[in-house]
């Protein structure tokens, strides 16, 4: 079972300056509200590039091997993974008035015992996804 958090906000920051800095992954720890680090391991910023992420949720340390699959404007593409779960992201920047709309979607499969855990996930996801809608909104209205 899929669980799926999309949040899609408004800034006032144009197309051509937030897709390089969304596909440059390390920022999200800037604007990702549940990211402690993120690292690249390996590649140039494309397709294929790795990084490490390693994050905070619901009070516990997770960690995801993340690879970028798809850079093509509007649209990039990252899926996490680590023992338990896969976190598919696709994040679009489109241009709207002077500024743009960037959706962020997540989908979540979870695997192993984790796999039961899903509806109480559901929650704690969108909780995450809102603190991060607003986290997101607030860094790139001031790039």
């Amino acid at each position: 079972m899929t669980t799926t958090v999309e949040r899609t906000i408004r800034t006032s920051a144009a197309p051509e300056v937030v897709f390089p800095y969304l596909v440059d992954f390390r920022n999200a720890t800037e604007w990702d509200a549940g990211t402690d680090s993120c690292e690249r391991v390996s590649g140039d910023g494309g397709v294929g590039t790795v990084y490490k992420n390693v994050s905070t949720f619901a009070g516990n340390s997770v960690e995801l091997e993340y690879t970028t699959e798809k850079v093509a404007e509007p649209e990039f593409v990252i899926v996490g993974r680590n023992r338990s779960t896969t976190s598919h992201d696709t994040i679009t920047v489109r241009p709207d008035g002077t500024g743009s709309s960037v959706t962020y979607r997540a989908d979540f499969d979870f695997s192993g015992p984790a796999r039961f855990l899903g509806p109480i996930m559901k929650p704690l996801l969108e909780r995450l996804g809102d603190r991060t809608a607003a986290q997101l909104k607030e860094t790139l209205d001031r790039r």
